[in-house]
C-alpha cells in the first residue's frame, strides 16, 4: 500500500508538472520573443534561448506607442473600475442575498438573462448614449459601461447566502445600522470572495479590447490591447516589439494577483467565526 501511495503520488506530481509546463511555456515563449528579433522568432529550428534585443525592443515600442501613457491609462481605467465595480456589485449581492423584497427573484432573474445578450449588440445603443453625453473618448466612456456588471453580481451574492444570517440579526439586535453591517461585519468576512471577483474585474478591464477601440479615437488615450493592436501594420509587423508589449502588459495583471492571492486562498468565513 505504501508503495502504491508512492506511485500514485510521483504520477501526480509528473502530471502537475507537466500541466504547469505547458502553461507556462506561452509566457515564457512572449518573453523570449521580446530578447529577439521576428526573424530570429521564426526560424527553425525555433530559437528559445534569450537574445540581445530586449532593450532595442522596448525602445522601439516606446517610440511606437508611448509605454508610459499606455500603462498609464490602462491601470488608471481598470483601477478606478474594479473598486467601482466591485463596490457595487457587492452591495447588489448584499441586497439580493439577505434582503426579502417585493420581486427580488425576478429582478435576479432578469439580470442572469442580461449575461445571454450578445456583448456586439450593445455597441451601437451604448456609442450613442456616449456621444449624447458627450463622453466619448474620456475615461468615463470607458469606466463607467458595465459597473453593474452581472456575473460579479451572481458570484458575490452566491458567496453571500452562505453568510450566516444569524450574524446579521445579531448585529441589528444590538443596534448596528445597515451600513455598519455591510462595512464591519459583512465585508471583513468576505475578502476571498471580493479577491476573487476583484481578479475577474480586473482582467476584464485590463484585457478589454473592442469598446475602448470604439471610444477612445486619440493615441494619448489608448490603453495596452488598442496600442498594441496599432503594432499590426498591413505589410510588416515586429513581432519583437509585439512581444515585448505583451510581456510588459502581463506584469500588472500577475502583481495584481500576487496582492491578493493571501485573501483568495484563506477561509471565507474565518473572520466571521472568530
Amino acid at each position: 500500500m505504501k508503495k502504491n501511495k508512492t506511485t500514485k503520488r510521483i504520477l501526480l506530481y509528473i502530471a502537475l508538472i507537466i500541466g504547469a509546463l505547458v502553461s507556462l511555456f506561452p509566457f515564457y515563449w512572449a518573453a523570449i520573443g521580446a530578447t529577439n528579433t521576428s526573424g530570429s522568432m521564426f526560424s527553425q529550428p525555433p530559437t528559445l534561448l534569450p537574445g540581445s534585443m530586449l532593450m532595442e525592443n522596448i525602445r522601439n515600442l516606446n517610440e511606437s506607442i508611448g509605454i508610459g501613457r499606455v500603462m498609464f491609462n490602462s491601470l488608471f481605467i481598470a483601477v478606478t473600475y474594479t473598486v467601482l465595480a466591485l463596490f457595487i456589485c457587492t452591495m447588489a449581492a448584499y441586497a439580493f442575498a439577505k434582503f426579502d423584497f417585493k420581486g427580488r427573484n425576478i429582478i435576479f432573474t432578469i439580470f442572469l438573462l442580461s449575461m445571454m445578450v450578445p456583448y456586439h449588440a450593445t455597441i451601437i445603443p451604448l456609442f450613442k448614449m456616449m456621444a449624447a453625453l458627450n463622453w466619448l473618448n474620456t475615461y468615463q466612456a470607458v469606466i463607467l459601461p458595465n459597473l453593474a456588471y452581472p456575473f460579479a453580481i451572481f458570484l458575490m451574492r452566491q458567496n453571500l447566502l452562505a453568510f450566516p444570517t444569524s450574524l446579521i440579526e445579531a448585529a441589528r439586535i444590538d443596534g448596528a445600522g445597515e451600513w455598519k453591517i455591510f462595512f464591519r461585519i459583512v465585508l471583513p468576512s468576505m475578502k476571498p470572495a471580493l479577491a476573487a471577483t476583484a481578479i475577474f474585474l480586473f482582467l476584464y478591464q485590463w484585457n478589454s479590447f473592442l469598446w475602448p477601440l470604439i471610444a477612445l479615437s486619440t493615441t494619448d488615450m489608448y490603453t495596452f490591447p488598442v496600442a498594441l493592436s496599432t503594432l499590426f501594420g498591413l505589410s510588416r509587423i515586429d513581432y519583437g516589439q509585439v512581444m515585448a508589449g505583451v510581456t510588459i502588459a502581463t506584469i500588472p495583471i500577475i502583481i495584481f494577483f500576487l496582492l491578493l492571492q493571501r485573501q483568495f486562498i484563506s477561509g471565507m468565513l474565518g473572520s466571521a467565526v472568530k
